[in-house]
């Protein structure tokens, strides 16, 4: 989404921490060249042209990054599905009962708007698909259950678009909870981010997948206290694995603001477009303009909703200034 957006926190690797500390920690971090090496032998289904279509607005993803850093996580994302299979049969076993068919393996991917979470998120499924154990691999983005235009301005929300009051959370857990009792046929909105709203009466329908990657700033977000003190369930619940895409604060706002001027060369000139009045800025004010949006909406929403979510994820992905990732953390089994 354009004008909310959000990043990720500061912790870097884990260097000059004692063995005794590191042994004690629950997540295994390798560094770039130690993750790389994990899949050696695994050939890159993917050509140069197919990663320069995948790449997002201001992205740096390259051929190299994606066999270094993309192709080991979903050759062990493809581990983890088979897993859940055999888990799935032997329970039907033990249940004494007919064994269905297994519900999709669901993938919750978190991180920012700039960070490159949406660029992510295709690479995976494109990687993930092109194994044949699952080739039917969807991906549903949570922008189409923002709230409409229309409501957030009704209840006062439109300046905290992305915010997690911003979403229809009702409307995005039954679908995931849909898609977790494996019904045939489960529908999401659409969202355009070219009038920076949902789109009425459009869906997109995801068919008996194998896998679906859920993307969105607050999938992570922990259940929300009733007022009777109890918590209901909430998004993550129904994942099978987590990636949160990371990168320092100061980054992440750089990489904002260097975005906005992207768009602003190019979307924003559409006439169509919802951010047709930052065209005719000068360099100066829509480094300004920019620079507000996230000090008064990114920044908070980053402090508040998103970094808090991070410690939640199996894996977390932490980002360099050139956009390439420089360790990866993953949760121990």
């Amino acid at each position: 989404m354009s004008a909310a957006g959000s990043a990720a926190g500061s912790a870097g690797p884990a260097h000059g921490r004692d063995e005794a500390h590191r042994e004690a920690s629950p997540y295994i971090e390798l560094e770039r060249d130690a993750w790389a090496a994990l899949a050696p032998d695994t050939e890159i289904p993917l050509s140069d042209a197919e990663v320069q279509r995948l790449r997002g607005l201001g992205d740096s993803l390259s051929l190299r990054e994606v066999e270094e850093v993309y192709l080991p996580i979903s050759r062990l994302l493809s581990l983890y599905v088979a897993s859940a299979g055999t888990l799935h049969r032997q329970q039907e076993d033990f249940l004494h009962r007919r064994v269905p068919p297994r519900t999709p393996f669901v993938i919750g991917l978190a991180g920012s708007v700039a960070v490159g979470k949406s660029t992510t998120a295709r690479v995976l499924q494109q990687l993930l698909a092109h194994w044949p154990e699952h080739p039917n691999v969807a991906l549903v983005t949570t922008d189409g259950f923002l709230y409409p235009n229309a409501e957030l301005e009704r209840r006062g929300l439109l300046q905290r678009k992305g915010f997690p009051e911003s979403y229809d959370r009702r409307a995005l857990l039954r679908f995931v909870v849909d898609i977790k009792s494996g019904k045939d046929e489960v529908e999401a909105p659409i969202y355009s981010h070219l009038v920076y709203d949902v789109v009425p009466d459009e869906k997109v329908v995801v068919h008996r997948p194998d896998i679906v990657i859920v993307e969105g700033l607050n999938v992570l977000q922990p259940a929300r206290q009733r007022e009777d003190g109890r918590s209901g369930l909430t998004l993550s619940d129904f994942f099978d694995f987590s990636v949160y895409v990371d990168a320092g604060r100061d980054k992440i706002r750089d990489w904002y603001v260097e975005r906005f001027l992207r768009l602003r060369e190019t979307a924003f000139r559409d006439p169509d477009s919802y951010f047709s009045k930052y065209a005719g800025l000068s360099r100066e004010e829509a480094v300004a303009e920019a620079g507000r949006i996230w000090d008064t909406i990114n920044g908070p929403n980053l402090v508040q909703n998103i970094l808090p979510t991070r410690s939640r994820a199996t894996l977390v992905l932490r980002k360099d200034r050139d956009h390439s990732v420089r360790y990866v953390r993953l949760r121990k089994v």
